[in-house]
């Protein structure tokens, strides 16, 4: 049985990769740059793109059974059926989506800058979930909250100057270990427990802004300090690091709707009823990228 995984190179699909490597199947990694992946021995890689048709035949060819990125939703202009469908028509038996928790919420005609994103987040994941459900093949949706490897934007300034410069220190969520999703995920793939099951995955307990940073200076062993900034002078700096200001914008409100408002998500005990575990902390998380916010030598 050949196992392709899409997205093979992320937080997330590299440890899918891993966990079936280990588990002896034969699993083939679609990726632009076959000389660039980095990807375990015995990994077949196949170059590919959801934005280039041309090369799909290549990657499906044999493939039963897909881990699936979210971009898969969009369909290029040049083909006449989408990625999904192409697998499907191809031989492809089963899909677990990589999919995110606003695929569970219910839609939403909130105005604000937040809430549009949001809905735009839970059309775009729950449009790839029907896609695949309408395939008639077996499926099983992986919906990650938000991850602990977004801190990973903090790595740099972290390196350089020991410092993180954030607004709304106490805002947070429950950030997920991406090896906890890709778990989930493995089990999905290789095993029946799981089909037609949709399953949002969260860590086990909000962490705040200024908690990730005093738990990653712990990871380290090094004190990194949190600077609260005004919303006003977060938005500079973003702009001033290029982000569009629409983006800024967003991030602002997201932040300030974590501190105790509806964004506030709740932990889920999904990960624990499967696996009879707890997630992993972000603690946790730290330790295993301390290497990322180290300095280099």
């Amino acid at each position: 049985m050949t196992i392709l995984v899409t997205g093979a190179t992320g937080n997330i699909g590299r440890r899918v990769v891993d966990g079936l490597v280990g588990a002896g199947q034969r699993v083939r990694a679609m990726v632009r740059d076959p000389r660039a992946a980095h990807l375990p021995d015995g990994v077949e890689l196949v170059r590919g793109d959801f934005e280039r048709p041309e090369t799909w035949p290549d990657v499906l060819d044999g493939v039963e059974r897909v881990y699936l990125f979210p971009f898969a939703y969009q369909v290029p202009e040049s083909a006449d059926l989408g990625f999904v469908e192409r697998a499907s028509a191809a031989g492809v038996r089963r899909f677990v989506v990589h999919s995110a928790a606003a695929a569970g919420f219910a839609p939403s005609d909130d105005p604000s800058a937040l809430g549009r994103h949001l809905e735009e987040e839970r059309a775009a994941h729950r449009g790839l979930e029907l896609m695949v459900e309408a395939t008639g093949k077996e499926w099983t949706h992986v919906r990650p909250g938000l991850l602990a490897a977004n801190a990973l934007g903090w790595a740099e300034r972290i390196r350089t100057e020991r410092t993180v410069r954030e607004p709304y220190g106490r805002s947070g969520y429950p950030l997920v270990h991406e090896a906890d999703v890709a778990e989930v995920a493995v089990a999905a793939l290789l095993t029946d427990d799981h089909l037609g099951a949709a399953y949002t995955i969260t860590g086990p307990a909000k962490v705040t802004q200024a908690e990730q940073a005093a738990a990653i200076g712990a990871a380290i062993g090094a004190d990194v300090r949190f600077e609260e900034l005004t919303p006003a002078q977060a938005r500079a700096q973003w702009l001033a690091d290029g982000c569009p200001p629409d983006v800024a914008d967003w991030l602002i409100e997201l932040l300030a709707d974590a501190l105790d408002g509806p964004g506030a998500l709740p932990p889920t005990g999904t990960y624990e009823e499967l696996t009879g575990r707890p997630p992993r902390a972000f603690t946790r998380w730290a330790r295993d990228h301390a290497a990322d916010f180290m300095e280099v030598a």
